[in-house]
């Protein structure tokens, strides 16, 4: 029977966030970023294994307390200098242990707020699909196309088109092979790479509340966020 094992990369310095600390370590409320896409995987019961990916150099993922994580919880030290190339080095450290046709859920460190029902939702509607598939949501915006001097040359149709999130889930010996071929400095996320392989990765719709930590200004959003799920249940 095939297992469910998460991926989290996270041995980015978050240099967008403009402060010395790397982004999955700022505080959201009185945690780490990286604390709570831990929590989310690790407590889903369908889940077996949450590999955390650091930089081999990471010296602070130790001075937090991990031990309620700790039956699932495996730290890995093998970060790439890239998203794509921490993918692999995980998938390639973690080779000896996981089946072929196990499934690899990659989730972003800085997307605190994934909700079980996502979570469900994208296992569920995979289901057993060869292509794998990813949470994701329809553009709603209207889409402008940019010259150099940032003048709208032209809008784009937004028809068909949708915001990949994370989760995104494949089969770990197609998203290892996807990984092995694509251009490791340039692919954007892990579709991008089963894509270039012939694949059609399912979109499962999630929702704008699953959003990315990426600007100082998106943890007030984050934290807004996590409140009122607390506050609902």
């Amino acid at each position: 029977m095939s297992r469910y094992l998460a991926v989290i990369p996270a041995a980015g310095s978050g240099s967008r966030m403009g402060g010395p600390l790397p982004k999955q370590y700022l505080a959201l409320g009185d945690r780490p970023l990286l604390q709570y896409a831990i929590a989310r995987l690790c407590a889903h019961p369908a889940i077996d294994r949450v590999c955390v990916v650091l930089a081999s150099d990471d010296q602070r993922f130790e001075t937090y307390d991990w031990k309620p994580f700790a039956a699932k919880l495996e730290p890995l030290y093998v970060g790439g200098d890239s998203r794509a190339a921490t993918v692999l080095n995980a998938l390639e450290r973690i080779s000896s242990h996981v089946n072929a046709d196990d499934w690899i859920l990659v989730h972003d460190a800085a997307r605190p707020c994934l909700s079980t029902q996502m979570l469900d939702r994208l296992i569920e509607e995979v289901g057993d699909d060869r292509s794998g598939g990813l949470l994701a949501v329809p553009v709603a915006d209207t889409l402008k196309r940019a010259g150099s001097d940032r003048r709208s040359m032209r809008t784009e149709s937004r028809t068909g088109l949708w915001q990949a999130q994370t989760p995104q889930m494949f089969r770990y010996d197609l998203l290892l092979r996807a990984m092995r071929s694509c251009d490791l400095g340039q692919a954007t996320d892990e579709s991008a790479a089963v894509e270039a392989l012939g694949f059609q990765p399912m979109l499962v719709q999630s929702d704008a509340t699953n959003l990315k930590v990426t600007h100082a200004r998106d943890l007030a959003l984050a934290e807004l966020i996590l409140n009122q799920a607390a506050g609902k249940k």
